[in-house]
């Protein structure tokens, strides 16, 4: 833990640069919304296109070639006030899924209401997903093991600014996780992720809240603090006989508590840029969760990552090329209830690549992946590369 500690206080150390309240909030939706300003219409999108080689001595291996996914962006500005947002996305070219459906109303400067399909603020790559904002061809193995990204849900709440006390802050009433829908979404190697309801035909039995706190008051630094906090979701509680011991004791057993808590910080001192985040999530009834689904859900996960990059500058200025280095631990058995935690899910990550920036908002990257295991041998290993734009 002291270690951890460490790696999030070393951006202090550092000398630094000015870092903008604009770029510290500037993702997909928040660029739309800016635009929506000054334009009725906007449109925008992001995609990315992937190549996965894994390497394994002696042994001939696939790679893999994907078109990723593919994003338009929709706003509409209704008024000076009320605009509405959508994002359509399409992953392998043949999903399609709604990302993001929300209507933003200004009630006053730094105090907004907001309703919709929206992304739950935890972490960092949650939020800013966008291909040409984070370093390596893949998001962070945190931001899918741990944090379920894409991971969006609905609800209503409120954000905005407090410039006077440098702090973006969001709040969210949202739809849980479905947790049980006739048999147990959470456990396994996906963890929580299975359980992301997405907005499509979501139920819900109890209400869930999330919210985070960016301070942006320190030149060339923001830290964010992000909570989620509530219970999973179960279709045994549809129609339940409140008289009924027996069935509300099987329903009890079939959703689980979750209280996530998630620290990260982005720096930028001249070329140089570093970031890193901390999640954990306790998590309660596991083990009557378990018992009843056959499951084998952690009571605690936990991961964090520290990652460092640096900026060469090429050509007329606009072009880039960015070598990174990215560690990255987490473990869904952290802690466990009633069941043997799994070697499998406890895993040290390493990315080294390098981001190429053909133009602004077009990247082309590549790096290579160590993936350990506890009690592994030997790492995993695979190159990857892409190519990610967003305009």
């Amino acid at each position: 833990m002291r270690k951890i500690v460490l790696l999030f206080i070393l951006p202090f150390l550092f000398g630094s640069s000015g870092f903008s309240q604009n770029e510290a909030s500037g993702n997909a939706a928040d660029k739309l919304l800016k635009q929506l300003e000054e334009q009725k219409i906007v449109i925008g999108g992001y995609g990315q296109i992937d190549y996965n080689q894994p390497i394994t001595s002696g042994v001939r291996e696939n790679g893999k070639l994907d078109v990723h996914r593919l994003v338009m962006l929709f706003g509409y500005s209704f008024s000076p006030n009320t605009s509405v947002v959508t994002e359509l996305e399409y992953e392998h070219v043949k999903e399609v899924y709604v990302e993001q459906a929300f209507i933003e109303h200004r009630i006053a400067n730094g105090f907004n209401l907001v309703g919709g399909l929206m992304l739950i603020p935890m972490g960092i790559v949650n939020e800013f997903h966008e291909p040409t904002t984070y370093n390596g061809v893949e998001r962070p193995s945190i931001d899918s093991r741990v944090v379920p990204t894409t991971w969006r849900e609905i609800g209503a709440g409120f954000t905005g600014v407090i410039p006077s006390a440098s702090l973006s802050y969001k709040a969210f009433i949202v739809n849980g996780f479905n947790g049980y829908d006739g048999e147990g979404t959470l456990g396994g190697s996906k963890s929580i992720r299975g359980g992301r309801q997405k907005g499509a035909e979501s139920f819900i039995s109890s209400p869930n809240f999330s919210a985070k706190v960016n301070y942006f008051g320190i030149p060339g630094l923001q830290l964010g603090l992000s909570t989620y906090l509530g219970k999973t979701q179960s279709t045994l509680f549809d129609g339940l006989d409140k008289s009924d011991s027996q069935a509300e004791a099987s329903a009890d057993s079939s959703q689980v508590g979750i209280n996530m808590l998630g620290l990260d910080y982005r720096f930028t001192s001249g070329n140089f840029h570093s970031r890193g985040q901390f999640i954990y999530n306790k998590i309660s009834n596991t083990k009557a969760y378990n018992e009843f689904t056959g499951n084998d859900l952690g009571e605690s996960i936990l991961g964090w990552y520290l990652e460092g990059a640096y900026d060469i500058a090429l050509g007329d200025g606009q072009q880039k090329l960015t070598p990174f280095v990215r560690f990255e631990k987490y473990d869904l058995h952290n802690t466990t209830a009633s069941i043997t935690p799994n070697n499998a899910y406890n895993v040290h990550e390493v990315f080294a690549g390098v981001g190429y920036t053909l133009a602004p908002g077009v990247v082309w990257k590549a790096d290579m992946q160590w993936v350990k295991p506890e009690g592994a041998s030997e790492a995993q290993k695979q190159f990857n590369m892409g190519i990610g734009f967003w305009f």
